[in-house]
């Protein structure tokens, strides 16, 4: 139903101004409403361990599926100003953000530019992205292995201790 969609994870770990990342990313989710994106479908709110270093603040995920008229590199473009209006630092790799938006899929679009991969090289083995879509498309599949969200999510090895909240 959803395989020409646009899929955007979503990720706090710190609260900024928002007191609390759960507040983050719910802000986030009216923001991209906002800004061009027709929300479609949205996950519930799943809680993680950051990685790689879990000593750092848990996270909390979502994943929304959108539509748009904006293409790949657009999209990544006006992902990239919300995360700067919630305060998005790009600095540290794993660090600690208080906004981390990751376009995972535009479409069946297969991509290999500089700076824009697609599908997301890394999504299909993360359960904080693949567990929330399973929840809302679990039949969505992957544009280039054809596996399923809900074959992804058990399979996945990273994050492994993503459960909703």
């Amino acid at each position: 139903m959803y395989e020409n969609a646009v899929l955007i994870a979503l990720g706090s770990s710190l609260g900024g101004r928002f007191g609390s990342s759960a507040a983050v990313v719910s802000a986030a989710v009216d923001q991209l409403a906002g800004a061009g994106f027709q929300i479609l479908a949205r996950s519930s709110l799943w809680r993680s361990a950051s990685w790689p270093d879990p000593t750092q603040p848990d996270y909390i995920n979502a994943l929304v599926i959108v539509e748009t008229p904006l293409g790949p590199a657009q999209t990544l473009a006006r992902l990239h100003e919300i995360e700067a209006v919630f305060g998005r630092e790009r600095g540290v790799a794993n660090a600690p953000r208080v906004l981390d938006l990751d376009l995972i899929a535009h479409g069946r679009t297969v991509s290999g530019e500089a700076g824009l991969l697609l599908p997301h090289p890394r999504a299909a083995e993360r359960l904080f992205v693949m567990g929330p879509l399973a929840e809302i498309a679990p039949g969505w599949r992957h544009p280039v292995s054809g596996e399923t969200a809900a074959a992804l999510a058990a399979g996945a090895s990273v994050g492994r201790d993503a459960t909703p909240i």
